[in-house]
C-alpha cells in the first residue's frame, strides 16, 4: 500500500507571511517539517505541495521533494487532492507546514488505521485537554461516537456540562489537525460543496461530516505546536536551543 506524507505550503499568512521560509533556526521552517515527517516509517514518500516559487526554491535546496499547486486553492486539502492527482498512491498523510515539531509516532498511527480500516476514508487524531483549554476557541474541540468517529469537532466547549458540580468526569478532547485520507475520498472531496456549519464554525472537516461522511479519531498523548505567530516561533527556538 502506497502512502505519501503531503504538506501543504503556502506563502501567504496573515499572522505571520512567509513562515515557511523563517530560518533563524539554521533550517527553513518547512524543512523542520519536512525532516520530521520523513521519519515516519511507514511512509513512502513526503511531498512539499506549495504556491509560490520562493517556497519551491527553497525545498529544492535542503534536496525535498516538492510540486507546485495553484494558488487559488482555499485550503490545504485541496492542494493535497491537486497533488493527488498526479501522484500514485493508496494513502495521503495531510502534515500542516507549520508542524516543526511533527511527531512521526503520530503520523503512523494514521496511516495504521487507515491501513487496518479499509472502510474507513478519512481519520484524524485528538489529545485530552483541560478544562481551562476546552474554553479556547483557538483550541479546536472534538466529540465521538463509542467507536471512536468523529461526531462533531467545534470551537465551542464540548461536550457542555450543565451541571459542573457533578463529579463526572467530561473527558475533553482537542484536535489534532492533521489527516489520513484514502485516495478516492480525497479526489472526491474538492467537488463536495462548502457545508453551511463549516461556513459557521470555519472547520472545513464539518464539511466531510455534513455530507454524511465518517471521521475515525485515534486519541493520543502528542500534542502539536503549530506556529502561528511571532511568538510561536520564537518559543519554537527556544525548546530547540535547550
Amino acid at each position: 500500500m502506497q502512502v505519501n506524507i503531503v504538506i501543504p505550503a503556502r506563502y501567504a499568512s496573515t499572522r505571520l507571511p512567509a513562515k515557511a521560509l523563517l530560518k533563524e533556526s539554521g533550517k527553513y521552517l518547512i524543512q523542520h517539517v519536512y525532516e520530521g515527517a520523513l521519519q515516519a516509517k511507514l511512509a513512502q514518500q513526503v511531498i512539499v505541495a506549495t504556491d509560490d516559487e520562493r517556497i519551491l526554491e527553497a525545498v529544492r535546496s535542503f534536496g525535498g521533494q516538492v510540486q507546485m499547486t495553484d494558488i487559488a486553492h482555499k485550503s490545504g486539502t485541496d492542494r493535497i487532492a491537486e497533488v493527488a492527482t498526479r501522484t500514485s498512491g493508496d494513502i495521503f498523510i495531510n502534515v500542516q507546514g507549520d508542524e516543526p515539531e511533527i511527531s512521526p509516532v503520530a503520523v503512523d498511527l494514521l496511516i495504521s488505521l487507515l491501513q487496518k480500516n479499509p472502510d474507513v476514508p478519512v481519520d484524524t487524531l485528538a489529545t485530552p485537554v483541560s478544562a481551562e483549554d476546552a474554553k479556547n476557541p483557538n483550541l479546536v474541540k472534538v466529540v465521538c461516537d463509542k467507536a471512536g468517529y468523529a461526531l462533531y469537532f467545534s470551537r465551542a466547549t464540548i461536550p457542555y456540562q450543565r451541571d459542573p458540580g457533578t463529579n463526572k468526569e467530561v473527558g475533553y478532547l482537542g484536535h489534532i489537525g492533521i489527516y489520513g485520507y484514502r485516495r478516492d475520498f480525497l479526489l472526491a472531496y474538492p467537488k463536495l460543496p462548502p457545508s453551511r456549519l463549516e461556513e459557521i464554525e470555519k472547520l472545513e472537516q464539518l464539511r466531510v461530516l455534513e455530507n454524511g461522511h465518517r471521521i475515525l479519531v485515534a486519541v493520543t498523548g502528542y500534542r502539536s505546536r503549530g506556529i502561528d505567530t511571532p511568538d510561536d516561533y520564537k518559543a519554537f527556538l527556544a525548546r530547540i536551543r535547550v
